[in-house]
Formats: C-alpha cells, sequence, structure tokens
C-alpha cells in the first residue's frame, strides 16, 4: 500500500498529469493563437523543415470572431477546446508510473507524449463530426493531421510530464 501523506518535495510539485495538461493549454493557447497564426502563414517557408514546423504547431487554430464559419465561435473553436480536454483526460487515464516495468521518468515522457498523440487525433476527429459539416472524408484526414500534430509536439507534454508524482 503506498503512503497517503505526502511530505516534502513532493508537495511542490503537481500531479504529472496536471503539468502535462497545462502544457498542452500552453500549446493550444499559444500555437493556435489567431496572431501566432498568421504570422506563420506568411512569414515561414513550407518547403522548409523549420517553416513546415512552426506552421504545424498553428494546427489547434482558435480564433476571438468566427463570423464566417457556420455554427460561430464553438465551431471555429472545437479542436482547440476538445484537444486540451482530451489531452487532460488521457494524460489522467495513461496510468504510466502505475503499469511500467521500469517506473520513473521515461514511462512519464512516453506516456504524457502518448496522451497528446492520442489526444490530436480524437480532437480532428470528433471536432469533424459535431461541426457544421460533417463528413467521414473529413474526420479522417482531420484526425490524420491532429495525429501528426500530437506526434510532433507531443514531446513537450511528455517533458512537462517528468518528475510530477504519479
Amino acid at each position: 500500500m503506498a503512503p497517503t501523506n505526502t511530505t516534502g518535495a513532493l508537495r511542490r510539485y503537481g500531479t504529472a498529469a496536471g503539468t502535462g495538461a497545462l502544457a498542452a493549454f500552453v500549446l493550444v493557447a499559444v500555437g493556435g493563437c489567431p496572431a501566432y497564426v498568421g504570422w506563420a502563414g506568411t512569414h515561414t517557408d513550407p518547403n522548409s523543415a523549420g517553416g513546415w514546423y512552426l506552421r504545424v504547431l498553428a494546427w489547434p487554430a482558435w480564433r476571438f470572431d468566427a463570423a464566417d464559419q457556420a455554427g460561430g465561435v464553438l465551431a471555429a473553436d472545437l479542436r482547440a477546446i476538445l484537444l486540451v480536454i482530451f489531452a487532460a483526460a488521457l494524460l489522467y487515464l495513461l496510468p504510466a508510473g502505475q503499469a511500467a516495468r521500469v517506473p520513473g521518468g521515461l514511462s512519464q515522457f512516453f506516456s504524457g507524449w502518448a496522451a497528446y498523440v492520442l489526444a490530436g487525433g480524437l480532437a480532428g476527429l470528433v471536432a469533424v463530426v459535431l461541426g457544421p459539416e460533417p463528413s467521414m472524408l473529413g474526420a479522417l484526414q482531420t484526425a490524420g493531421k491532429g495525429g501528426s500534430y500530437g506526434l510532433l509536439t507531443g514531446w513537450v507534454v511528455g517533458t512537462a510530464s517528468l518528475g510530477g508524482r504519479a
């Protein structure tokens, strides 16, 4: 049985899931903000590795005004909202520290990264299905883009999960 009374150093740090969820929120808030999305679209070269990666960071784009999209702001921002919600839920559900053969930081890192990959794919899929113009092809394509986004940026969430208690 694990001790329930934490002392000293453990109280100073958050849980691995909590710090990972905070990192996911920051990635979506900064990478998806209208200022960054606009900058990445106009000031980066999509044919260079760095420019392409900076554009990938803008995948969970959200906006303040969605007058041009059916369904309003919620429909335009659904992907970003779902990404944060799914990332937080999966970070809490994936028991990295308890189920790992070798407990420690490496399992927390990969669990956080995997949670963000899954969250990106699920957010893309569900956002299209619940959006104003649902289609199976659009849902699958967006899920693929979301999974790619999670694969390429999930290391940030995995790193943030390091050092937190399980």
